[in-house]
């Protein structure tokens, strides 16, 4: 099977990385950052409800779910077509659940699931990185936020913005459970070099865009804002492909992070 690029091909690409090989212009960049909300609405357009896979693996990782009942607040950021909360809802309670999306499409797809009830949840579009959020959710009123492979599909400029208004939404020991794509995963190595917007930031061919995190780059970003960090690493997962013959190795960093 073919494996997970050697190490000392890993060391070669983080130094050219460094000093970028072709980088896009910062018009190109800005024109991608414009066209973020169209890119991601074309792509739920064209994908519907079958891309993603249920996230049945998030109450394995994060145990704080299992937790969830009648008292507990829930937000998920980056909810896509529902993938994680109705999963979810089959096995715990919450007293209601916030989802959000960037993408209008991908709200109307969640929508129109037979499980979707505003008895106990709500779904709808916010720019995460703007305070958008807060004409629908108050501040101080969130006990647990899911940001899940979401953070890495911002521009960098704008993540403490992302983490700062996480933050203002929890309730006080509230807590973020955190999971994005890590620095080296293979998904990283199959980007070519021309799809490099800027130092560990990539452009996918639909225009969508994906950022690859160091463990300390998160701890540092969370630490700032006023979190404390209950978890903080890397995750290795295998996946294995005997069909296509392919077994990979991702990198993930996840993290949990309490307003204290």
């Amino acid at each position: 099977m073919s494996q997970e690029v050697p190490p000392e091909h890993r060391e070669n690409r983080r130094k050219v990385s460094s000093h970028g090989f072709r980088p896009s212009t910062t018009y190109q960049s800005q024109k991608l950052e414009r066209e973020c909300r169209k890119n991601w609405d074309l792509f739920y357009k064209r994908n519907k409800t079958n891309f993603f896979k249920d996230r049945n693996w998030t109450t394995r990782e994060f145990t704080d779910l299992l937790h969830l009942d009648s008292n507990k607040i829930l937000l998920e950021v980056g909810c896509g077509v529902g993938n994680f909360i109705f999963p979810l809802l089959e096995v715990c309670q919450a007293k209601y659940i916030y989802a959000c999306d960037f993408s209008q499409e991908a709200i109307k797809l969640l929508k129109e699931n037979t499980q979707y009830t505003e008895d106990k949840m709500k779904a709808f579009t916010c720019d995460i990185t703007t305070d958008d959020i807060f004409s629908t959710i108050a501040e101080n009123s969130v006990d647990i936020v899911t940001l899940i492979f979401v953070l890495s599909a911002i521009h960098p400029d704008k993540f403490r913005r992302v983490v700062e208004n996480l933050h203002r939404i929890l309730k006080q020991d509230g807590v973020v459970l955190f999971r994005d794509y890590g620095l080296n995963d293979m998904a990283q190595w199959r980007f070519k070099d021309t799809n490099m917007i800027s130092e560990n930031f990539y452009v996918r061919q639909d225009g969508t865009r994906s950022y690859f995190f160091s463990d300390s780059e998160i701890l540092e970003l969370f630490e700032g804002v006023g979190f404390r960090a209950q978890q903080n690493s890397y995750v290795h997962r295998q996946t294995i492909n005997v069909k296509e013959n392919v077994d990979v190795k991702r990198t993930f960093v996840q993290g949990i992070y309490q307003k204290t």
